[in-house]
């Protein structure tokens, strides 16, 4: 089979524990491209997180797909290919759900995060992280109902709590959302069906490439679904165990060039 396209995670998987793209790495995915591969940075990070791993690659052509693929974009143009977003009266849903089970909730307004809990150990992570800045807002739904409508809601909370509360949300949201963890201590609310491999079907077809055509590597539980969507699904050795469980192959870590080691084994 010879391999079209291939879609990175970024955070454990594209980027070491330091979140830099190691040289060896960048090389790699620069001569992916010139060997004709569609490239994809898959994430869960909003647009404006990704910009800065694109700039770093520094390689025309890239594809974003960003809030765990909400929305799909072309790097460097900037032109939106796709995009889907929550209402304000499922936003709503999402933070009185939030707020009954005692976790805090975040959202995105542009290039920054927007909530009521700035210092939340998570959300300063997911602001740090992103390279984005934060907006303290004393009403999360008043200024939810002034931007109409939002990319995503994320939860905040440590692992052990959201694993209880997770299929609770999903069960209550499960008419309008996709719910589900990028990390242990993320959890995703979603415009209804959309993931990374829905996300990465639409780009495909927009590309003449076929799934059983494309590489995806990823780490977390928000990529378990292109792991299992494309034809070849492969898993970091630092990955979740469950998502290992849906991989064909395996590489090393993100501490080893992993995604260096699957580029060069299936496409140069």
């Amino acid at each position: 089979m010879k391999y079209r396209a291939i879609a990175l995670d970024l955070d454990g998987t594209l980027t070491n524990s330091k979140k830099d793209v190691t040289e060896r790495t960048k090389e790699a995915v620069k001569s992916a491209k010139e060997h004709g591969a569609a490239l994809i940075l898959a994430s869960g990070r909003p647009t404006g997180g990704v910009l800065p791993v694109a700039r770093e690659l520094n390689i025309d052509g890239i594809y974003i797909l960003s809030y765990n693929g909400a929305q799909i974009s072309r790097y460097k143009s900037g032109e939106v290919l796709y995009s889907q977003s929550l209402s304000f009266d499922t936003a709503k849903r999402a933070y009185n759900l939030a707020k009954e089970h005692g976790i805090n909730i975040l959202s995105y307004d542009g290039d920054c995060i927007f909530t009521e809990t700035p210092d939340d150990v998570y959300a300063v992570k997911e602001a740090t992280l992103n390279r984005i800045g934060t907006i303290a807002v004393p009403s999360f739904l008043e200024h939810a109902k002034k931007l109409g409508t939002l990319t995503k809601c994320l939860c905040l909370a440590d692992g052990d709590k959201l694993e209880k509360i997770e299929p609770i949300i999903r069960e209550s949201l499960k008419d309008v959302c996709s719910v589900y963890r990028s990390e242990p201590y993320f959890l995703e609310i979603m415009p209804l069906n959309v993931d990374k491999a829905a996300s990465l079907d639409i780009l495909l077809n927009k590309l003449n490439i076929k799934r059983e055509e494309l590489i995806a590597c990823g780490d977390g539980f928000n990529d378990i679904s292109m792991i299992e969507y494309a034809g070849l699904g492969i898993a970091m050795e630092n990955a979740q165990d469950v998502v290992k469980e849906k991989a064909d192959a395996f590489t090393l870590s993100n501490d080893e060039d992993g995604v260096a080691c699957v580029i060069e084994k299936y496409l140069l």
